[in-house]
């Protein structure tokens, strides 16, 4: 989008005062404290060529101008510096970060509380396994008569085992066949592709040996969805209630619903890669979300696992302080728990 440096100033200034103000943003104002030598009446001119641009709105006709959500992607893009992180800021988000000798779930249940209390909006956490896990090896083994172990190694070298029991006898020939059969038709694929279909023709094939095929693919299948299960942690839901925007409780109460649901967090975007990710307004695909903002990080925990931490707040938001302690967050994480993340991204 082509515009002037003195509409980028005046832009910035708007967005920048209704952060801290939560009121919509007059030509006085801006003239007052943008730093700019111009009358407000040039500045009124210039806010209404922005306005007609898409990236101020004016919610009355006697009022000041709001930003757009445009306005809040141009300025993210453009126009916002990068927060530097106080002393009190580092020292603080560095004490949550020194759990790792806790539990994992403790870990990421203070990084949400913390969070949430830096920013003072509503903050989710959650720690994913692989999105698509797949079996890349099976083995079936014999102990004893009627009863044989099976082992599973996923596509993330996960490896896991279970001691099966038939009531009837398989000789040598049918475990291979089976080990076979397995490794042939059922390797490769997330536990949604192993189909009724596929199991139908692994039992013409299989024949007196499918019950023992049957409950090393179950098993397998259960090691799948084990590994892509996640956990979810919501801290602060109550902190919307302190803003302007989320006053009127008919207001809020569907995006409350729609938070305190953990399935509807799971929903919540998720980046594929470890940088910081701003979502505003409409580019948020749930009806719920589509006058809010969701800033959000990856990191790598480890053992194949993804975490992400990110805050639900109104558009009316600062970006960049909030971006700043995200990353430096979910980086301290990285470095706790897996290999480092490379630099953020708006």
């Amino acid at each position: 989008m082509d515009i002037s440096e003195r509409k980028k100033r005046i832009l910035r200034a708007v967005i920048e005062d209704y952060i801290a103000t939560a009121e919509p943003v007059g030509s006085k104002t801006i003239a007052k404290h943008a730093g700019l030598d111009i009358s407000p009446a040039t500045i009124r001119n210039e806010m209404a060529d922005l306005e007609a641009m898409g990236l101020l709105e004016q919610p009355h006709t006697s009022a000041g101008r709001v930003p757009s959500p445009g306005g809040y992607r141009f300025y993210v893009n453009e126009l916002m510096e990068w927060h530097r992180l106080s002393i009190q800021e580092t020292e603080r988000l560095n004490a949550a970060l020194h759990l790792k000798a806790q539990e994992l779930d403790r870990v990421i249940t203070e990084a949400s509380r913390v969070i949430s209390q830096l920013t003072k909006y509503p903050s989710y956490a959650i720690s994913a396994g692989p999105s698509h896990v797949t079996i890349r090896r099976f083995d079936l083994l014999m102990v004893e008569r009627q009863t044989f172990i099976v082992v599973v190694m996923t596509d993330t070298n996960l490896v896991r085992n279970k001691l099966l029991r038939l009531p009837a006898d398989l000789s040598e020939t049918q475990i291979q066949l089976l080990n076979r059969l397995l490794n042939a038709s059922f390797t490769g694929l997330t536990s949604e592709e192993i189909t009724p279909e596929l199991m139908n023709m692994a039992k013409q094939t299989a024949e007196d040996a499918y019950a023992l095929l049957a409950m090393a693919v179950s098993f397998a299948i259960e090691v799948m969805k084990e590994q892509g299960t996640y956990d979810v942690h919501l801290s602060g839901l109550t902190r919307l209630l302190e803003h302007p925007e989320y006053r009127d409780l008919e207001r809020v109460q569907p995006l409350l619903s729609y938070l305190s649901e953990e399935k509807a967090l799971s929903t919540l975007p998720m980046p594929d890669d470890s940088q910081v990710k701003i979502y505003i307004g409409p580019e948020n695909v749930a009806g719920a979300l589509q006058d809010t903002s969701v800033v959000v990080a990856s990191y790598d925990i480890g053992d194949h696992m993804r975490g992400l931490i990110g805050i639900v707040g109104p558009t009316r938001m600062d970006y960049a302080k909030i971006a700043a302690r995200l990353y430096y967050f979910a980086d301290g994480l990285a470095k706790f728990l897996g290999p480092g993340a490379p630099p953020p991204e708006h």
